[in-house]
């Protein structure tokens, strides 16, 4: 690949992708601050046969994490076999208990899974986190990959690799999949939510209605969108892109004012799909986190082909000693917070910044895990002109219909600072294309 070749787009794809409004919005204290998201024109590659691996890996875990979810909601057996405390289940702010017997259309409850990985210096891949709820990002390579196949043709011309245009297809196919009879939206908070170019953007890619609360209504157990002259039309999918809690204010949040009140009862009674369903939260805690390569064991009888990264969890008296015996060498994590937030080195802290944290992991042991440092590789960025490395992340999406489908690219994210481990857009990082090789 001629780098220099595609470089010399840079600023012109980056100013397409700003006009065209692909940006993160970050809604703060009551401030809305909208950031340009920058792209790096150097994309990630990953070879055929490394894809492959990946792609085994993937689709077991999400297999698992789907019967796991189901499990809890219904007979439980994971729990009653030992192999997760229960309280560790029912601890966590992902469990909901409305959610209880509930089995959604077509059985599916992570329709699409975000799967955050990273590389070791070693070539070893390690699942770093699983996103089941809302897990965003694909729009951004989708449009980027257009945008500079636009710009140079005789790149993509040149170098064989997977097309990835036909994520909206699989989306699609999902949506369709698990339809009840009627349109499918995609339901969005509004212009203010960090990730509303994607809402825009995949609901023009798979034809789907973009809608806000204002816009449906529940009656006589069915969904209804009311078209800009006032006509009702049912609705047989919702690919909701707002967290449980404001989903319905009959069952949820009372004071939410974007949800859809009794969209979550006419869920129960199945008379609409909601994608992803709602409780999945179970599934992605980073407590939990702990557990996947054991589900897979439990569920599947096969060994995880993807490893976690070695972590502790200081709910067990072990892992709490060795945690505060090797601190220093750990990075910790709230398990309930997410986009690089409540992430905390051992080696960055105070010494009364350590004091105070080991009084609170002590306090709240089920709030926290603690992970070795991966030294995960360096990719090449582009920064003011000059090519230097950064440390990059690979979100993977996984989709569910009749089967599971890994989608043959991904979202690079990498950090803009070289002292920076944090990728996280809401962190100021950037992103690149990632690019599987066709042959």
């Amino acid at each position: 690949m001629d780098v220099k070749e595609l470089c010399k787009y840079s600023e012109p794809v980056n100013e397409l992708l700003a006009r065209y409004g692909v940006k993160f919005g970050i809604y703060k204290n009551n401030e809305f601050h909208e950031q340009l998201f920058p792209f790096d024109m150097i994309p990630r590659v990953i070879g055929t046969q490394e894809f492959s691996f990946l792609e085994k890996g993937l689709k077991q875990r999400v297999q698992a994490l789907n019967l796991f979810i189901s499990d809890i909601y219904h007979d439980k057996k994971i729990i009653r076999d030992g192999v997760i405390p229960e309280e560790f289940i029912y601890a966590g702010s992902g469990y909901l208990n409305v959610c209880d017997g509930i089995t959604p259309p077509g059985g599916i409850y992570s329709h699409i899974s975000g799967i955050d990985l990273v590389q070791s210096r070693d070539g070893t891949w390690y699942v770093l986190e699983d996103n089941l709820r809302i897990p965003s990002g694909a729009s951004y390579p989708m449009i980027a990959r257009d945008i500079c196949r636009k710009c140079s043709p005789r790149t993509f011309q040149e170098n064989h690799l997977e097309d990835n245009r036909n994520y909206a297809t699989l989306l699609r196919r999902v949506m369709d999949h698990v339809n009840v009879g009627g349109h499918t939206v995609i339901l969005t908070p509004g212009r203010y939510n960090a990730a509303y170019f994607e809402h825009s953007y995949l609901a023009e890619q798979t034809g789907a209605h973009l809608a806000s609360g204002r816009e449906l209504t529940v009656e006589n157990d069915h969904l209804y969108f009311i078209d800009f002259s006032g006509k009702k039309e049912r609705v047989g999918a919702v690919y909701r892109r707002i967290s449980d809690e404001y989903l319905d204010p009959m069952n949820f949040n009372e004071e939410s004012v974007i949800g859809i009140p009794h969209l979550f009862d006419i869920y129960r009674k199945g008379n609409v799909a909601l994608i992803n369903a709602p409780g999945n939260g179970v599934a992605d805690d980073k407590g939990i986190y702990y557990f996947v390569p054991k589900m897979v064991r439990y569920y599947l009888g096969e060994d995880a082909v993807l490893q976690n990264a070695p972590t502790y969890l200081p709910y067990y008296e072990e892992d709490m000693k060795y945690v505060l015996e090797h601190f220093d060498d750990l990075v910790l994590k709230d398990v309930a917070e997410a986009g690089g937030y409540g992430v905390v080195f051992g080696n960055k802290m105070t010494r009364q910044e350590k004091e105070d944290f080991i009084d609170l992991l002590k306090a709240e042991p089920r709030r926290f895990i603690a992970q070795e440092v991966i030294d995960f590789i360096d990719l090449d960025i582009m920064d003011e002109g000059e090519i230097v490395p950064r440390k990059a992340d690979l979100r993977a999406f996984v989709l569910m219909a009749d089967e599971p489908i890994v989608w043959k690219s991904g979202l690079t994210r990498f950090s803009r600072n070289p002292d920076s481990f944090i990728v996280n857009s809401s962190q100021g990082g950037g992103f690149k294309d990632t690019w599987v090789l066709s042959q």
